[in-house]
């Protein structure tokens, strides 16, 4: 186990060290005006509108490998060319619909850079001709892109119109079909497949829809270009990326880290552990439960750590809390945000959160009927959502193994009375 209230000074170095501002502001100043933003990173190209331009940019966004970053991971250059391989002119979204109740990064980069966030769907539209660009944002930060896009359009800055819509706050809202579903239909739920996306989303259109974190390190690597994109990172996955850091840290917050930061810097940046930690949740409630003993020092990469990185949150679970109960609860809540449009999530999903609330409460459960559930929803989902919910318990249960053990034995060794995990109906018992 790992403790420090405290930071030591080699811990402060390891902070400031991680510490990395690409498309992060200082935070201080509320979010960055328009005159500002091009003080800071200069005017974008004029040449934007030319074949060779758009050529030259999927091939840097390739040779950068930018991923997306909303958690899927995908490479971006590849989705803007399924586009452009299309005969009709399409649709960019740019995705902050951020469903996930632990998750702040895309809330924060909008409350801090919107004009750099907007750069990058005006960069994404030119490049594959697209008609339109559609923002759906969170509630929390829609005045604040309003605003920014009243600015963009009183300068005349932008080729295309960009319209701003609010999120859903649904969990699957934030999926790319369920993003163009909402847009389309206001039904925040995901749409079966085929088509693709990038062959008939909005309006029967092809839309290419980004994360605007994604977005935002498109509008530096525009001007900047890939080698100096790859400068950090890892030569397997290059770049920096948003953190979200809740949990048994001094100062919850969101950080911008290069990919392959030691987890232990990056808790740094949180001031440091507030309690004896016994496991960190990486990637969101579609993640995977590690123990923090054999992990804290490994880099955080989907390499290093042998998970996906998903949407870039880590949740430093204390020694204190229950894991069989925390994962009982999130079971719940996520099997209440399905869609309800397949087997797997309209009948399996209850069906496991059934089995490891009775784990909880220390009444029989059946563990068999339990692991086989997870392993017959995983891949037969109408969505991904099935499969993230089985993977995020079966980590739980192995990590959490000797307190599983304890729950079938009908007692508990947990000293905590608060959840750690945020839900929105509530944080305490």
């Amino acid at each position: 186990m790992v403790s420090g209230r405290l930071l030591s000074d080699s811990a402060k170095s390891c902070a400031e060290a991680a510490d990395v501002r690409r498309i992060l502001t200082d935070g201080g100043g509320g979010p960055e005006g328009l005159a500002a933003h091009l003080e800071r990173h200069g005017a974008l190209a004029s040449n934007r509108l030319s074949s060779a331009w758009r050529v030259a940019m999927v091939r840097e966004t390739e040779r950068a490998g930018l991923l997306g970053r909303g958690g899927a991971a995908f490479p971006t250059g590849e989705k803007m060319r399924a586009v452009l391989s299309e005969t009709r002119q399409p649709v960019v979204i740019g995705n902050a619909t951020e469903g996930e109740p632990a998750s702040m990064k895309d809330r924060v980069l909008l409350a801090q850079a919107p004009h750099l966030v907007l750069d990058g769907a005006t960069i994404a539209a030119d490049i594959v001709m697209a008609c339109e660009v559609i923002m759906v944002v969170h509630r929390d930060v829609r005045p604040m892109v309003d605003y920014a896009v009243d600015e963009r359009l009183q300068m005349g800055v932008d080729r295309v119109p960009i319209r701003v819509v609010t999120a859903s706050e649904r969990f699957v809202a934030g999926e790319a079909s369920a993003a163009v579903n909402w847009v389309d239909r206001g039904r925040p739920v995901p749409l079966g497949k085929p088509p693709r996306m990038s062959e008939r989303g909005v309006g029967g259109r092809p839309t290419l829809v980004q994360n605007v974190e994604t977005l935002a390190h498109l509008a530096l690597l525009c001007r900047h270009g890939s080698q100096w994109y790859r400068q950090i990172g890892t030569p397997e996955e290059p770049g920096s990326m948003l953190v979200t850091l809740i949990g048994s840290v001094a100062r919850p917050g969101v950080h911008e880290v290069a990919i392959g930061t030691p987890v232990s810097d990056i808790l740094a940046l949180g001031g440091g552990l507030s309690a004896p930690l016994q496991a960190l949740l990486v990637g969101g409630y579609f993640g995977s439960w590690l123990p923090s003993d054999t992990t804290i020092a490994l880099p955080f990469s989907a390499l290093g750590l042998g998970v996906g990185l998903g949407a870039g949150l880590i949740v430093a679970f204390p020694a204190g809390a229950c894991g069989v109960t925390e994962t009982a609860r999130l079971a719940r809540y996520l099997a209440s945000q399905s869609a309800g449009q397949c087997g797997p999530c309209k009948f399996g999903l209850p069906a496991i959160a059934q089995e490891l609330e009775a784990l909880a409460e220390g009444r029989p459960a059946r563990m068999a009927d339990l692991d086989r559930w997870l392993a017959e929803i995983d891949g037969r989902g109408a969505c991904s959502h099935p499969d993230g919910v089985a993977r995020q318990i079966l980590t739980a249960l192995e990590v959490f193994h000797d307190e599983v053990v304890q729950h079938e034995e009908g007692w508990c060794t947990a000293s905590g009375e608060d959840f750690v995990l945020p839900l929105p109906t509530g944080k305490s018992r």
